[in-house]
This record gives structure tokens, C-alpha cells and sequence, in this order.
């Protein structure tokens, strides 16, 4: 595999042992997650554009990419909402202007690297939507096949991609965690991309902190990020991105991250305020939310490691308030869905709790394109009769 220098292999994060780079799925050994670990101390230099500009702390060289220029998004200051929190200033990093219009790209394009990479012909994964039509996107432009398997809820603008950029696709009736049995129980060889199960999918997320810490307006790591949280991949991969950074001496501290999560699917929250080392199963999950709407989330032990060593937490929102936050926002030029809602409503939510310092500076993560949640965005207006 074309593999940087620095990068040693996948660690399990249960027993230690280290496996090949080509590895996927979970540990041989005992059944644990995958993580990728380098050999790389002092100084990094970065140079070039979107993903590829990160390559001395990712796993693949710039050239092994396969890229649709995920990345380099705008950090977008929302003044208003900073004084409405009472911080020193607030800002949007705005994911929705991805190649497929959501964070997940990040990911997904080192997961498809390293599909390629292996020498797989197909890859596949169970996704409430979004993660499935960048699959589809990047594993046609790696020549892969790809097969995603989504619940009926999943918006129709991510079936019709899926659809559209070549990918095969199976609708199961029911919720994510129908779409995940019928994933697990397919029978295929093909090279997974499940969230977690695939270690890259982390590792492309951790880009994000790296973007943060370089970001002008911030001139270092913000003090907090607010993230709307389903699988998890996002605050991981930011706890790990900012890590990397002290380590190689580009940060000298790192933010508080909060996970927000709908009230009704709420497993991270759930086990934060119960003080838990591992997530329980939401047993009947319902949010308007669909994307967030993971009620038992793989990686849950490293989300929650994440946020506690991070001396961040967790909130839970109402969908009306999360709808309130992507609308609010949505109106001051945002396009904004209901999933980056989360991340209003929630940073409205901690900071009535006191989370935040008056001197803080506060980025909220929008995780995906309004123009993907239109529907539910004017259902919600129509409600209010505008």
C-alpha cells in the first residue's frame, strides 16, 4: 500500500496487538476496533490543498488519494449568535460545502483510499444517507463498486445520489439499525466502510481539527466545538487531529468538544450523564433527525473517552429546538438542515448551563448541506404558518 512514512499500522484499541495497513474490519484477534497509529515525533509541514495538504499525519500519500477536494471548508463567523451565548465570538465550520455536501466526505475518502489500496473491487457500508452517497461518489471515481444499504427513512435526495453516481443500493424498511442487519447479514466479501469498523473513516474526520487550528480568525484551537453526533467519527476524529497537533508542537492547547444528540436518540448524552464507559442502546429511537439517528453508535467507548479527555460533555435537544436553531440560522444566509440545527440548539443548551466562558471563542459544526433537509426545514415553517 502507498503509505506514508510516518504511518505504523492499525492498533487494536481492546488488545494491542498491530495489524497491516490492509486490514479491514474489526480486530482478528479478538473481535476489538482498528486504529491507526504513526511513528512520528517533532515538527510537520503542511503545503497544498484539501486533504492531500495533511498527508505527514495521515496514513496515505498525497498522490494515493482519491479525491473529490473534500475539505477546506469556510469557517463563517456568526456574530449574533455569539452574543446570544455570551462568548467572545462564535463561528460555523461550515461542512455542508463538501463534494457531496456533508463532513462524512472526509472519511470516507481515506476509506476508499484504503479500499483501493487493498486491492478490493466493491465496498460497502450501512448508512442513514449521507455516508452512502459519498461512497457512491468516491468509489466511482476510485472505479470501485459500491453498495450501501439505508433505511426507508433516508431522505430521498440521498437515494436518488446513490443512485445517480453509480452505486447499488438496498432500502430496507425500518431505521438504521434494520439497514445495519441487513448489511451484517448479506453475505458478501466486500471491503467495509461501516463507521468505526473501518478505522480510515476516524482518520479523514481528524482533518478537521487540522483545518480549525489553521483557520485565521481562530489563530490556534477554538476553546470549544460543538458537534452533532450520530456515529461518533467527528468528535473522535477531532480529539485525535488535536492531539496530533500538540504532539507536533502546532497547537499549545486543545478545545472542549460536545457532542449534541436529538432527545430522542441520545446513547452519548445518556452515558455522559450517567457517567458510563459505554453507551447503552437507545431501545425505541425517534427524532425527525434522520442522520443522528443512531441508537447504538460502534465506536461509542471512543466517543465517550473523546469528550471526557477533552474535558468537554454532551447535550440533548428537542427536534422542535433543533429545527429553531437550522431555521434561525438558515434566515442570517446559513444553508443550514436540521442536523447542523443540532449543533444551535445544543450550544444554546450549554451555554444555559454555564459550559461556556465569556473570553470563549465557539465553533459549531454544520454537517451537512440544508438543501438535503429542505422538506422537514418548510414543514417546520408551514407548522408556524410562514
Amino acid at each position: 500500500m502507498n503509505t506514508t512514512a510516518a504511518f505504523a499500522g492499525l492498533r487494536c484499541t481492546d488488545c494491542g496487538t498491530t495489524h497491516d495497513p490492509a486490514a479491514a474490519g474489526r480486530c482478528p484477534e479478538c473481535g476489538g476496533l482498528l486504529d491507526a497509529v504513526y511513528d512520528h515525533d517533532g515538527d510537520v509541514e503542511f503545503s497544498g490543498h484539501g486533504l492531500g495538504r495533511y498527508a505527514p499525519l495521515l496514513p496515505f500519500r498525497r498522490e494515493a488519494l482519491v479525491s473529490l477536494e473534500a475539505g477546506g471548508t469556510p469557517l463563517v463567523a456568526v456574530p449574533a449568535l455569539a452574543d446570544e451565548l455570551g462568548v467572545a465570538a462564535a463561528y460555523v465550520k461550515d461542512e455542508g460545502r463538501n463534494a457531496t455536501g456533508a463532513f462524512v466526505d472526509r472519511g470516507v475518502a481515506l476509506a476508499v483510499t484504503a479500499a483501493s489500496e487493498a486491492g478490493a473491487s466493491d465496498v460497502a457500508l450501512p448508512t442513514t444517507g449521507n455516508g452512502g452517497q459519498a461512497a457512491a461518489a468516491h468509489a466511482a471515481r476510485a472505479g470501485l463498486a459500491s453498495h450501501s444499504f439505508v433505511p426507508s427513512r433516508t431522505p430521498f435526495v440521498n437515494k436518488a445520489m446513490i443512485n445517480v453516481h453509480g452505486g447499488d443500493m438496498t432500502v430496507v424498511e425500518g431505521r438504521y439499525p434494520d439497514a445495519r442487519a441487513a448489511f451484517e447479514d448479506q453475505g458478501e466479501d466486500w471491503y467495509s466502510l461501516a463507521p468505526f469498523e473501518n478505522p480510515y473513516r476516524h482518520e479523514g474526520a481528524k482533518t478537521l481539527a487540522y483545518e480549525l487550528a489553521e483557520a485565521v480568525d481562530l489563530d490556534g484551537a477554538p476553546d470549544a466545538v460543538v458537534h452533532p453526533t450520530a456515529h461518533g467519527t467527528g468528535a473522535v476524529g477531532l480529539h485525535k487531529g488535536f492531539r496530533d497537533l500538540r504532539k507536533h508542537n502546532r497547537v499549545d492547547a486543545a478545545p472542549r468538544l460536545y457532542a449534541v444528540q436529538p432527545e430522542g436518540c441520545a446513547p452519548v448524552v445518556d452515558a455522559v450523564e450517567r457517567e458510563a464507559e459505554t453507551v447503552t442502546a437507545v431501545e425505541h429511537p425517534d427524532t425527525i433527525c434522520g442522520p443522528l439517528e443512531v441508537s447504538e453508535p460502534t465506536g461509542g467507548r471512543q466517543v465517550l473517552e473523546a469528550l471526557r479527555a477533552s474535558g468537554g460533555g454532551a447535550a440533548a435537544v428537542s427536534d422542535d429546538a433543533l429545527l429553531e436553531g437550522a431555521t434561525d440560522l438558515a434566515a442570517g444566509g446559513l444553508t443550514m438542515g436540521a442536523t447542523g440545527g443540532a449543533a444551535v440548539a445544543g450550544a444554546r443548551r450549554l451555554a444555559d448551563r454555564g459550559a461556556f466562558d465569556p473570553d470563549d471563542i465557539v465553533v459549531l459544526v454544520n454537517p451537512t448541506t440544508g438543501n438535503k433537509e429542505e422538506d422537514i426545514l418548510r414543514s417546520h415553517l408551514m407548522k408556524q404558518g410562514i
